[in-house]
């Protein structure tokens, strides 16, 4: 499941196309970057990838922020001007398909704008766990070893919980845009959550097994079962989920 505290990126390769935040509502057309703001994205990339990289050969414990940042390339006082801690530097990497999820669904509110809630979300949450190039499905296995080094270290889970707060709190805006203004903002807020949780869920069992990263028990399937599990009793969202086998592209 962009970092939210800095950066939003594409899970891949080193060099791949890096997105800031914008401050503008989701779905409208990011600002231009400063060739220095590019140059600030692909650092704090570097270092995230190095620290994944010596998470999974080492443990955050056998890993400290001067070998991330020799790893990186950078001296450790770029590698702070940054990130807090070691475990922060991973953020990048754990937000990164959130931020794809809710460019899906802000596109959907904005070329459909009657289309439903429920199906909406489901389609979304399927588009963005299903791998559609060698890069995201490396972002996926990215995340399946930073979820089980998480497992031992509660400062990395903490990185891992509040990526999924802040996704949470952006994606409501979003949901909001879907549902309509006549929409409860108490059910709104309950549906971000709920759509957030299925993806975290789905992604935390999944890290758990050897599935792979498509078809039956992969993070798609997974989170949509999650969704429909946690929507079907939600005036805003149940009559419309189906209850059928939950699908991804």
């Amino acid at each position: 499941m962009v970092c939210h505290i800095c950066t939003l990126c594409t899970i891949g390769g080193r060099g791949r196309t890096l997105r800031t935040v914008s401050t503008k509502p989701e779905g409208s057309t990011p600002p231009t970057r400063t060739l220095t703001e590019r140059r600030k994205a692909a650092t704090q990339l570097d270092i995230a990838r190095a620290a994944a990289e010596l998470f999974t050969e080492r443990g955050p414990d056998g890993t400290t922020a001067e070998d991330i940042a020799l790893r990186a390339g950078v001296a450790l006082r770029t590698f702070y001007r940054y990130f807090r801690s070691k475990q922060d530097a991973v953020a990048p990497l754990l937000a990164g398909g959130g931020d794809r999820w809710r460019e899906l669904l802000a596109a959907t509110a904005a070329t459909e704008p009657g289309a439903g809630l429920p199906a909406a979300l489901e389609r979304s949450i399927a588009a963005s766990l299903t791998p559609a190039d060698p890069a995201t499905e490396e972002g996926l296995r990215w995340t399946r070893g930073l979820l089980r080094a998480a497992a031992e270290d509660p400062a990395l889970r903490a990185v891992w919980y509040r990526v999924n707060q802040e996704s949470e709190e952006r994606l409501r805006e979003v949901v909001a845009g879907l549902a309509g203004p006549a929409a409860d903002p108490l059910e709104v807020r309950l549906a971000a959550a709920a759509a957030t949780d299925a993806i975290r869920i789905a992604l935390e069992s999944w890290a758990e097994t050897d599935a792979p990263a498509r078809g039956e028990g992969a993070p798609a399937e997974l989170a949509v079962r999650c969704l429909r599990e946690l929507m079907g009793g939600m005036r805003l969202l149940g009559p419309a989920l189906s209850g059928g086998p939950a699908t991804a592209p």
